[in-house]
């Protein structure tokens, strides 16, 4: 089991509350972060890909990492996406993150240009020898079209001492597994998608970055937390109970439903920004999402 890490629990995967008018809504983030804490969180995620990071301006990536880790206040730790598929501007928004204060880096695996194994290496090592902060890679196929390999992951756990995990979001439990048995101690392994939380806890794992958490932290806290702890039985009930909401925040592109649910509560505006669209009132599939999530919330399907 891995021991000293960043964090060990759930993080959520923090979304970017935007105004009606397009704007950084600063003040409903500061209340989705005291949210989070309060919920058991155990960090912060900020300018994932829930948090709709290409389309986020570098004035306001700074000004977004500054209130998460002022609002934080050392509480818990706040981990920004730097990651890009270009690795001078991934070293640059790594080196302003760590200058402001942030406690890690989430660097995703290069989209678009597909590069090989070899050439993911070089980028986190370009990352880590400019900015002096742990690191976690993160794998998410289904967005990059580019698979981080276990052997890859591996090399770097033992290669770069930034890198501290991986937050892994390719959906194969091999893979996984083969991360989980090889992995220093020191090196931990997240899971990127809710639904396979309760597996990859099962296995040995430390946590999830989690979607569903924006709008039910304690749910999902609690959940991890049992699985932690090695009860299963309850961790089971827990997964069992949260699969439909978990499945709802996919029934369109992420972040739009729980932004969706979380807009429902009065907490945000459900604004995303283009390409994305929010959903229609009207739609079947929002009936279909807030449904999902009114056994835990008060919200109208």
């Amino acid at each position: 089991m891995a021991t000293d890490l960043l964090f060990r629990g759930m993080a959520p995967a923090l979304v970017t509350p935007f105004t009606a008018d397009d704007d950084l809504d600063v003040e409903a983030f500061r209340a989705l972060i005291e949210r989070q804490i309060e919920g058991g969180a155990s960090g912060l995620v900020v300018l994932g890909t829930t948090g709709e990071n290409p389309t986020v301006t570098d004035e306001e990536r700074a000004r977004l990492v500054d209130v998460a880790v002022e609002t934080a206040d050392g509480r818990v730790p706040v981990v920004v996406g730097t990651g890009t598929n270009d690795t001078d501007t991934s070293v640059a928004h790594s080196t302003a993150a760590v200058e402001a204060g942030a406690d890690g880096l989430l660097v995703v695996g290069p989209y678009y240009n597909k590069p090989s194994q070899a050439g993911f290496v070089a980028h986190v090592e370009a990352i880590a020898e400019a900015a002096d902060a742990p690191i976690i890679l993160y794998n998410v196929p289904g967005r990059t079209r580019f698979n981080l390999e276990a052997e890859t992951a591996l090399q770097l756990a033992e290669e770069v001492p930034q890198v501290v995990g991986v937050k892994e979001a390719s959906g194969d439990l091999e893979q996984v597994g083969d991360i989980l048995l090889h992995r220093p101690d020191d090196f931990a392994v997240y899971s990127g998608d809710d639904e396979i939380t309760l597996p990859l806890l099962a296995m040995g794992g430390d946590g999830v970055v989690s979607v569903l958490g924006n709008a039910l932290p304690e749910q999902v806290d609690a959940m991890v937390a049992a699985g932690l702890e090695g009860d299963l039985e309850t961790a089971r009930e827990h997964h069992f109970d949260l699969l439909p909401a978990m499945r709802a925040c996919f029934l369109e592109t992420n972040p739009v439903p729980i932004k969706d649910v979380c807009g429902a509560l009065g907490w945000i505006e459900p604004h995303v920004r283009l390409p994305l669209l929010t959903m229609d009132e009207r739609a079947p599939v929002r009936r279909r999402v807030l449904a999902a999530f009114e056994p835990f919330l008060d919200v109208a399907a």
